[in-house]
């Protein structure tokens, strides 16, 4: 009886925290360039389909895409519901440790930079997601760069 109630449990735990994402369509480049015309932003598009915007280069050290780094960041879906927030004094990782978007944007910033990146979704968790991000989610983050580390 017991190992059917924590089969009972645990599949209920699962299913709690899994998100129904079967309603989301995966979003494409066209819903990417739809956000920045709406939003009036000036981006950039790298060859890998990422879009960064500098609103502030910054003027410390320039990270590459194995510097450890603190940033301050907000994370949001291109209909601004925020899924991700750091606090002000940021969060410390390795770039080689995080989504492949910020791995390569990043080091567009130096420190004290600020700016947007719009990450689609394979350079993000793909079109299996992840958690409360569905499969096939662009991603966009507002970046400070504070430290390298």
């Amino acid at each position: 009886m017991k190992s059917y109630l924590f089969a009972f449990f645990s599949l209920l735990m699962f299913a709690s925290c899994a998100s129904d994402n079967s309603n989301f369509n995966p979003q494409t480049e066209a819903d990417i360039v739809k956000y920045i015309e709406d939003n009036d932003l000036n981006a950039t598009r790298t060859n890998s389909g990422l879009y960064y915007v500098i609103n502030n280069e910054g003027t410390g050290t320039r990270p590459s895409s194995a510097s450890n780094v603190t940033v301050a960041y907000k994370g949001y879906f291109l209909d601004g519901t925020t899924f991700d927030q750091s606090s002000a004094n940021g969060i410390a990782f390795g770039l080689n440790q995080v989504i492949r978007g910020w791995t390569e944007g990043i080091p567009y910033f130096k420190e004290g930079g600020e700016g947007i990146l719009l990450v689609p979704s394979n350079l993000g968790y793909g079109i299996n997601g992840r958690g409360s991000i569905p499969g096939g989610a662009v991603l966009v983050f507002d970046i400070k760069l504070i430290s390298v580390n």
